[in-house]
């Protein structure tokens, strides 16, 4: 396996040989370019190998949708995490605007979940777009499951070859255990739990829908 140049778009990874599998990357998909400052950053000082390679990723053809599901619930306002996650979420807005991905945002808390945002391409948003979401009450987790469910149902009969993302941002101070959503494609937890004695349903949940987990510092890294 090589890194060959391309003409039109710079280096991509190829395999040595030819025929149909003379494109192919190491996982068995089309050339990709290489995420070269990634790449290196990987690889520090040592040799360059396979794992070490960042590729850039390419934008879906249908299009991408970002649900995020926000936890306003009385245990989020412990800690600033409410806060924290306001501040997050005007970054990951930012982004969806700046890569043209539609976006939506769900919010639980109290006695249920309403939609609050989208799904469209968030093109002025800011910060006071959030500051009216306050915090307090029971953690429905499964209301705000349902109703994302619902939207990103919608959304696969609107526009089949969307690829669809739902991040949950929540703590996981709730006894809900909600099923996975079948319209999603990737689901990542952004898991705000920081107290000393810790419940791990987080955890738990992500390994039970195979979706990612990430904590807050990770997500901003």
């Amino acid at each position: 396996m090589v890194a060959a140049a391309d003409s039109r778009s710079g280096f991509r990874w190829r395999q040595q040989g030819a025929g149909s599998n003379a494109r192919r990357s190491p996982r068995g998909e089309p050339g990709r370019r290489i995420a070269w400052p990634a790449t290196l950053a990987a690889r520090r000082a040592d040799t360059l190998r396979h794992e070490h390679l960042r590729f850039v990723r390419e934008a879906p053809r249908g299009g991408v949708l970002h649900c995020f599901v926000l936890d306003c619930s009385g245990s989020m306002l412990g800690g600033q995490h409410l806060a924290l996650a306001k501040g997050l979420l005007v970054a990951l807005f930012d982004h969806a605007s700046t890569t043209r991905a539609e976006a939506a945002l769900v919010c639980f808390g109290g006695s249920g979940a309403d939609l609050r945002f989208g799904p469209a391409v968030p093109r002025w948003w800011n910060e006071r777009w959030l500051a009216p979401l306050g915090g307090g009450g029971g953690s429905p987790l499964a209301s705000g499951v349902e109703r994302v469910t619902r939207l990103l149902e919608n959304c696969a009969r609107r526009k089949p070859a969307q690829q669809r993302w739902l991040w949950i941002l929540t703590d996981g101070r709730s006894h809900d255990e909600p099923v996975r959503p079948g319209f999603a494609d990737e689901v990542v937890f952004v898991d705000f739990e920081q107290e000393a004695v810790r419940l791990g349903r987080c955890a738990a949940l992500a390994q039970a829908w195979g979706a990612r987990r990430v904590t807050p510092a990770e997500l901003v890294d």
